[in-house]
């Protein structure tokens, strides 16, 4: 049985690379179907024989509650963006000249309009897949993938690496987004918008059923991390090796020399778009040498050595019928142009960005225009200009609105700053999921088991409106929610019952105050003691929040170490903010406390010293800064010529680079370690 159980599989296996990698299948259907029900029937009478690599579990299994989080061992850097000819030629120039040699060669490919996804291996096995994600964290959606018959669930070949992560991009084959949309219509159904949201959706349901059912393909582009495994020292040898051990590989991929050679691509791809079975939405280039990819580093998530080169976005007229207001999870008012529907870009649109006021001013945009929209692949849809020669006479100037179009609190617009903002954080409904988050969040309050998911359920159900709401949730409200039981309810209540146990810093951190991160929450505790000392310097410092010149702005709270004029009157408008006062002396009266400081004698080798951490570091960043902080040290959050080290770990960025600019001395963690490892003895 085992026996013809392995044979079963690496047919299925090689009949599946024949017929969705290589488009030349070796058997008819019938046959393939029958080898298929052989092998499920043998799985399901000897479950032992059951194996994650086998072609039956391609079909999707038991719906999941969520999806984990996965950490990348490397990670899935963005691309910086070329839009002209003189931007790509720039960036050419910029590696030309960092690698000291000319032309540079480069790996040319067309950039499929999917999502990227990393294909974890370990043994030739496929063991874990994951989105993006933010770059360095994605999702688990290794049920899902697995659905795809164009991935190998188990790699070809005798020099397969131990572990190896492949990068690669889902995509809807067009013919497959046709299908889609016209079975959709005929069954009364929302056809997909667009073939990017399209792939996206279907790797992000949680019964993996579903996304089996979605007519999904998937290209390999390169490689992340691996281990046990010397890669070749060119990206255009790996590619092959890719396409030997069983990954489908884009037969468009070139290797090209400096920018002329990369604009000859480009015209050849712009000339075959229209052609192709997916949508691309621009071409990329990656440095060939792949030492040289590690000379030249990255810079902001973003490699040196990659390019994405757009094409145009694709533009349509259309009436500005309205501008509405909307308010973001940040506070952020942002106009929106409510525009008569209009076909562009492979989609209807009839909302459009409009970014923010200085936007609005500097094109001119009034309610009423002839306006020109455009959107390029998936793209939020912009107005790009407005048609003066088709101005009515009646057209209406659009104005920021003075109150919230949410809670009617105050809309603040600093100067010099293109984003206008709701002030009142705490009791803003728009605001408030994010503001929860981030209130319950471990370094915030640490309200252990509220998580995402039941704070959505509570605040839909009007249980929760404002921050002080937690502290009223009784046990028995709570049992009758989603995946709440009995046990879970009073775990979560004694929870939330421990949180009010704090410490002021935390507590000014939980508020959510722009640009109050941990460290300056320490800071405004240490050096104002208690709440009231500061809601009273923030009430002092009000009538001057909004001086022209930075000396009049704030002095009080501008008396605390490292607070400027800016981060200043965030705090002094936040407290003057009567919503968010409520909710904090809500929260005071709920019984949320913290206890008075004491006076302690600070002592340390790192006594009076000023540092920033940066970073990726063997421990996370609020235990390193309380190693700094018991060895007499001060964590700030800016690099400045006052600063004394930065202590830098990997994947460090802009705050390393203005270190090294200013000559602050670098540390790393091992570094840091010889400055506080005597710090336990101190007399």
């Amino acid at each position: 049985m085992v026996r013809r159980a392995t044979e079963l599989r690496q047919q299925l296996q090689r009949h599946d690379r024949q017929y969705y990698v290589l488009d030349a299948p070796l058997i008819a259907d019938a046959e393939y179907d029958a080898l298929f029900t052989e092998l499920q029937a043998l799985e399901a009478d000897y479950p032992a024989l059951l194996s994650a690599d086998s072609p039956t579990q391609r079909v999707g299994g038991q719906a999941l509650a969520d999806f984990a989080a996965v950490r990348h061992p490397q990670p899935m850097l963005s691309l910086r963006k070329a839009n002209t000819e003189d931007e790509l030629r720039d960036f050419d120039r910029r590696v030309t000249e960092a690698l000291a040699r000319n032309p540079v060669q480069y790996t040319a490919e067309p950039k499929l309009d999917g999502l990227a996804v990393s294909l974890t291996y370990e043994h030739g096995v496929l063991v874990q897949g994951a989105t993006r994600g933010d770059g360095q964290t994605g999702e688990d959606i290794t049920a899902n993938l697995r659905t795809l018959r164009q991935i190998p669930l188990r790699l070809q070949g005798d020099d397969i690496p131990p572990r190896i992560d492949v990068r690669g991009e889902v995509f809807l084959p067009l013919a497959g987004f046709r299908r889609w949309c016209e079975e959709a219509v005929a069954k009364g159904e929302k056809p997909p918008v667009n073939p990017r949201n399209a792939a996206a959706g279907s790797l992000r349901q949680l019964d993996s059923r579903i996304t089996a059912q979605r007519p999904l393909a998937f290209y390999a582009y390169g490689v992340g991390y691996s281990e046990g495994w010397t890669a070749p020292p060119l990206h255009s040898q790996a590619m092959p090796l890719l396409a030997r051990w069983g990954f489908p590989v884009s037969d468009l991929i070139e290797t090209v020399a400096g920018a002329d050679g990369c604009l000859r691509y480009f015209e050849k791809m712009s000339a075959l778009r229209a052609q192709l079975p997916f949508d691309i939405d621009g071409v990329v280039f990656k440095l060939d040498d792949l030492a040289g990819r590690e000379e030249l580093g990255t810079v902001a998530r973003e490699p040196r050595w990659a390019c994405a080169y757009k094409f145009a976005a694709e533009e349509a007229e259309t009436l500005l019928e309205n501008v509405e207001f909307q308010v973001g999870r940040t506070g952020a008012v942002t106009p929106v142009a409510r525009l008569k529907p209009v076909f562009v870009g492979g989609a209807t649109v009839s909302n459009a960005t409009l970014h923010n006021m200085d936007e609005v001013a500097r094109k001119d945009i009034r309610i009423g225009d002839a306006v020109i929209v455009r959107r390029a692949g998936d793209v939020i849809p912009e107005v790009k200009e407005v048609v003066l020669a088709k101005r009515p006479a009646d057209t209406r100037v659009v104005a920021l609105p003075t109150a919230c179009p949410v809670c009617g609190g105050r809309v603040e617009r600093e100067d010099g700053e293109a984003v206008a903002r709701c002030t009142n954080g705490l009791s803003c409904q728009a605001q408030l999921h994010g503001a929860l988050m981030h209130f319950v969040s471990r370094r915030a309050m640490d309200i252990e088991g509220l998580g995402e998911k039941l704070l959505t359920q509570l605040i839909e159900q009007g249980q929760v409106r404002t921050a002080a709401d937690i502290y009223a949730l009784q046990a028995g409200a709570l049992s009758g929610l989603e995946r709440m039981g009995e046990k879970s309810a009073r775990n979560l209540i004694a929870a939330i019952e421990s949180s009010k146990a704090t410490t002021l810093a935390r507590f000014l951190y939980a508020l959510g105050i722009r640009d109050v991160g941990e460290a300056t929450a320490r800071e405004l505790a240490a050096h104002f003691g208690t709440l009231d000392a500061l809601l009273a310097a923030a009430r002092a410092d009000a009538p001057t929040a909004h001086a022209d010149k930075d000396k009049e702005r704030c002095p009080q709270l501008r008396a605390v170490p490292d607070i400027g004029p800016i981060v200043a009157a965030h705090v002094s408008h936040f407290f003057v903010e009567p919503g968010n006062l409520a909710v904090v002396q809500a929260l005071r009266d709920a019984g949320v406390h913290w206890p008075q400081p004491a006076a302690a004698e600070r002592r340390g080798p790192l006594l009076g010293k000023t540092l920033v951490i940066t970073g990726t570091l063997p421990m996370a960043r609020d235990q390193v800064a309380a190693q700094i902080e018991a060895a007499g040290g001060k964590v700030t959050s800016s690099v400045s010529a006052k600063t004394d080290f930065v202590v830098a770990g990997t994947e460090a960025g802009s705050k390393l680079a203005k270190a090294q600019k200013l000559g602050v001395a670098i540390l790393d963690y091992d570094a840091l370690l010889d400055l506080v490892r005597d710090t336990s003895n101190e007399p």
